[in-house]
């Protein structure tokens, strides 16, 4: 039960989260980089407080205090899977289509591919069970997601309130 109520969390909080950072980008005050940027330095406080309140405080087990010491490769796989793709290029990339698309669309892509992705790799690398329903509710999910984003008002942005400007280049020309 753990899990699932983890996951319910986790996708209420991104889904906040994703209309916020929308409205953020429709703005056109902030881009994307500084999106990334500001949310791994806003994150970095509180994950530091709750690691030192696990470590020192609770003294809780299972996070190794000496993670720093761990194999090469795992170090590898932590900065480049985790931190590099996970965290920073998954982020950057998602952002960057909700920039130019809706939320609507965005996110059920992106998240129906992750899981699908990390499905496929979990079979193939950490040799986990693949039966033929995870096969078929996977193929059922990615059907469904390429109905919803290829209506016809998936990507029929509504103009922004600004459009009526012509914005001018640095140039001087529209």
């Amino acid at each position: 039960m753990k899990p699932i109520v983890f996951a319910v969390l986790a996708g209420l909080c991104w889904g906040i989260g994703e209309v916020a950072t929308k409205q953020v980008l429709q703005s056109r005050q902030v881009g994307v980089l500084t999106i990334v940027c500001l949310r791994i330095l806003g994150e970095a406080p509180f994950a530091l407080l709750l690691y030192f309140l696990i470590h020192k405080v609770l003294h809780t087990e299972g996070e190794p205090a000496a993670w720093w010491s761990a194999d090469r490769a795992i170090l590898l796989k932590l900065f480049f899977g985790t931190a590099m793709m996970a965290g920073f290029a998954g982020v950057a990339f998602y952002y960057m289509g909700l920039k130019y698309g809706q939320v609507s669309v965005v996110k059920p892509i992106a998240f129906t591919i992750a899981p699908a992705v990390g499905a496929l790799l979990a079979w193939l690398v950490l040799k986990e069970s693949m039966p033929v329903q995870k096969v078929v509710g996977i193929a059922i999910i990615l059907a469904g997601v390429a109905v919803l984003s290829t209506t016809k008002s998936a990507h029929g942005v509504p103009p922004r309130p600004d459009a009526g400007n012509a914005s001018v280049t640095q140039g001087g020309t529209p």
